[in-house]
């Protein structure tokens, strides 16, 4: 009954879902207060007071008709021409409001872009570890996934492995920065690095091979690290926006997708984009997040929150001989498995830890443990931790 390209999508159900699920029937058995799931990326931080504010203020001060209606596909004029502004203001660029389609979150505006782009056998390559989903959006539009193997040591982009990969069937690349699941940033010079490849690749193959870059994670930064804008490196570029992690909104599916006019025949790739979002049944973004969304460019949400629990977490499982890098970005920690990954999996759920596989993100022999978690369980756990440390022959074996 089902089509064949769910088969492999019913068979490899997300990971990190599953292990969502698995959390709420350990908390049934052992409390809730016993469970310490690291699995999903859902904040744990409240949207700031001023989002609230702003959506009773639209039901309030806005016409029921229109805020409830529909609206042009590619969003409301003002709200697209206030990001802009937004943009220009934050990063020096000279965007308009024809270069912003509003989506329904990331995952749609890389959908919107890879159906406006992709023809059956196009290649788009992307860097290990990777969000699990890439996969399956490229496949959506009869593409291929190109995996660039990883840089264990950094996490920085393979770029050598990289340029052995960009064929001449490559469409597009899709980068992820910051980084799920590292949390690493890529570097000012990593960015520059790939723009000068595609460049140089795009002359040798007489088309151009688009940048999407995916960046629900860009206000999650922490000590200064700079993330750069990747539009003035590259001319050939789009960015996805999401706010569920910087607005702590995932649930609204309320984003963005930037089309700058350097972008080759942009005028016609916008248009097609526009079509793209409503034909993929999404027909436009969620209108009363974009009148909140025009109230709320200014809001930021508690860095401070997720940083203290980065500090605390990262610290107290180096202190436990753990080995992962400290996250410049995001809400997350990949840890080295000191063991074989399935075990240490187990000898976590073991100890009622809920963490997701590397193998997830294409990236064996290490685990991501979300800390976008309330303080309070992340010392709660800590214990948990220590006794699964020793259980792997860490702290000489005591727990």
């Amino acid at each position: 009954m089902i089509a064949d390209k769910m088969k492999p999508l019913l068979k490899n159900n997300s990971a990190i879902r599953t292990m969502f699920e698995e959390g709420k029937k350990m908390a049934a058995v052992y409390g809730a207060e016993n469970v310490f799931d690291f699995s999903l990326g859902n904040p744990n931080v409240p949207a700031p007071a001023g989002v609230n504010q702003a959506i009773i203020d639209v039901v309030r001060e806005e016409d029921s008709c229109f805020i409830h209606g529909y609206m042009s596909n590619a969003g409301y004029e003002d709200v697209r021409e206030a990001i802009a502004d937004s943009l220009n203001q934050r990063f020096g660029t000279k965007f308009r409001l024809e270069n912003i389609i509003m989506t329904v979150g990331a995952a749609s505006g890389l959908n919107v872009i890879l159906k406006t782009i992709l023809n059956p056998g196009d290649q788009v390559v992307t860097f290990a570890p990777y969000f699990v989903e890439y996969g399956a959006y490229v496949r959506n539009y009869d593409g291929e996934l190109l995996v660039t193997e990883p840089d264990t040591e950094t996490f920085q982009p393979n770029l050598e492995a990289f340029q052995e990969q960009l064929g001449p069937k490559v469409k597009a690349v899709l980068i992820n920065s910051p980084n799920n699941p590292t949390g690493v940033v890529y570097s000012e010079e990593t960015i520059q690095k790939i723009s000068q490849l595609l460049q140089e690749k795009s002359r040798e193959y007489g088309h151009p091979i688009l940048l999407i870059s995916d960046e629900p994670y860009r206000e999650l930064a922490y000590d200064g690290v700079f993330v750069p804008y990747v539009t003035k490196y590259y001319d050939n570029t789009v960015v996805c926006y999401s706010y569920s992690k910087s607005l702590s909104l995932p649930g609204e599916r309320i984003g963005y997708l930037v089309i700058p006019d350097e972008v080759e025949d942009s005028e016609e790739v916008i248009a097609a984009a526009v079509i793209a979002n409503r034909v993929i049944g999404c027909v436009n973004a969620p209108s009363l997040m974009q009148r909140v969304i025009k109230r709320c460019l200014n809001e930021k949400v508690n860095l401070e929150a997720y940083d203290r629990n980065r500090n605390l977490l990262y610290s107290s499982l180096k202190e436990y001989g753990f080995s992962c890098i400290k996250p410049e970005g995001a809400f997350y920690l990949f840890v080295k498995t000191p063991v074989e990954e399935g075990k240490f999996c187990q000898i976590c759920k073991d100890h009622q830890v809920l963490v997701v596989p590397g193998s997830s993100f294409a990236c064996p022999g290490f685990v991501r443990i979300a800390y976008c978690v309330s303080y309070d369980q992340i010392q709660r756990s800590l214990p948990a931790f220590k006794k699964i440390a020793a259980a792997c022959g860490l702290l000489g074996g005591e727990a």
